[in-house]
């Protein structure tokens, strides 16, 4: 039986998401395999497997398999991994990290390609992530408004108070040397996939603060209107967690939304993010 006769696609909803079943990702991969991964993560913008044993080094060696692995400005990594970092929440914390609808940073001016997580620990209720297609989003909209903001530039910051809240705790124990850098990246509004040439919404209420050009009580009133559009929830898929569940999603029409309803337990993921390109 070859690869492409074991993997089995099970969409997750209309829009966005599926899982992947059939495949031991500890022992079966190879360059064939992560090419068929690749084609199917392009098409439903975040896959996810169940049940993969895969240590530190494991993770990292299959992250690898679809980009270079970068770091993340704000918190350290594992120690013997530091490309690796902590998704954590404890049970006395309030606040779970990236508590927002958001694409991961887009405040870079080369923003990740993708990202990747794995479970480690999960409260026995709760913590399911949320993910949203920007195709989807963008597709929705009028052809009016679609034409405007093709011609707009977003400008996204790392300080945004929305986010900053979120990063909080992590920061607290494990910060980085460039905790205190306000981080500003300005990207088109409507970004054209690099892979699929199609067409997505690229804003997000974490790190978009303005558009180019307009000031921010200009911008809020389309801007808002924006991310509530983007979250709608046939746009939507709901993921929930298991260890050694993992997430591969595709940050360039992506966004997600981890779901903070379990205080008083803790959840921790391993992630990576992959280097990406200038959105255009």
């Amino acid at each position: 039986m070859t690869v492409m006769q074991k993997l089995e696609v099970k969409p997750l909803a209309g829009a966005i998401g599926a899982e992947i079943h059939g495949v031991d990702l500890l022992n079966e991969m190879s360059p064939e395999l992560a090419e068929q991964i690749r084609e199917i993560w392009l098409e439903y913008g975040v896959i996810f497997f169940r049940d993969q044993d895969l240590s530190p080094a494991k993770f990292q060696e299959f992250a690898e398999l679809f980009g270079e692995i970068i770091e993340y400005p704000f918190v350290k990594g594992l120690a013997d991994y530091p490309m690796i970092i902590p998704v954590m929440k404890l049970p006395h914390e309030r606040h779970n990290f990236g508590g927002i609808w958001h694409t991961d940073t887009a405040y870079l001016q080369q923003p990740p390609m993708a990202t990747m997580l794995i479970a480690r620990e999960i409260p026995p209720k709760g913590g399911d992530t949320l993910f949203a297609s920007g195709y989807a989003a963008y597709e929705a909209l009028s052809p009016g408004l679609q034409q405007t903001l093709k011609g707009l530039k977003a400008a996204n910051c790392s300080a945004k108070a929305e986010v900053t809240k979120t990063r909080e705790d992590r920061i607290a124990d494990s910060a980085t040397d460039k905790v205190g850098e306000d981080l500003v990246g300005e990207h088109p509004v409507i970004r054209t996939h690099p892979e699929t040439g199609r067409l997505s919404l690229y804003v997000n209420p974490a790190h978009t603060t303005h558009f180019v050009g307009w000031t921010e009580e200009e911008s809020a009133p389309l801007l808002n209107f924006l991310f509530a559009h983007q979250a709608k929830v046939e746009f939507t898929c709901r993921f929930s967690w298991q260890p050694g569940s993992i997430a591969f999603w595709d940050n360039r029409c992506v966004l997600h939304n981890p779901i903070n309803d379990y205080h008083g337990y803790k959840r921790l993921l391993h992630r990576v993010t992959l280097k990406g390109d200038t959105p255009r």
